[in-house]
């Protein structure tokens, strides 16, 4: 089993390089302390927990995934266990197609988050 540390730092690694989004929406997460995101974004820290940056395994564990570096992206905690707890949960791929499409539709997360992301720059994560 890989060292908590390994996947820390994969998650570190795919984070700088979605540019601090979530893998899935595509908006910004936090990574360590919360305090700074929810300043800058003006969110409370429930509406913050949900952008916590996660490892996210491409291929799911369950399925054999590994923890290596191309088949792990960063994923905000809300889209992580979001498509983990999906009765039939679906691949990464799709799983992002259909959280994008919510988005689309004004749906998936609260409104006021998407206002609140919509003025301001992504901080680095």
């Amino acid at each position: 089993m890989p060292s908590k540390s390994k996947l820390k730092n994969l998650r570190k690694q795919a984070a700088r390089q979605q540019g601090g989004r979530c893998f899935y929406c595509e908006m910004p997460m936090w990574d360590g302390s919360p305090q700074k995101f929810i300043v800058h974004y003006g969110l409370s820290p429930g509406l913050a927990k949900r952008f916590q940056c996660t490892a996210e395994h491409v291929e799911a564990r369950r399925d054999g995934g590994k923890h290596v570096a191309p088949n792990i992206v960063a994923a905000c905690l809300f889209c992580n266990t979001t498509r983990h707890k999906a009765k039939h949960p679906v691949d990464a791929v799709k799983h992002a197609s259909i959280v994008r499409s919510r988005l689309a539709k004004g749906g998936w997360h609260p409104p006021q988050v998407k206002a609140a992301f919509s003025q301001r720059t992504v901080p680095p994560v």
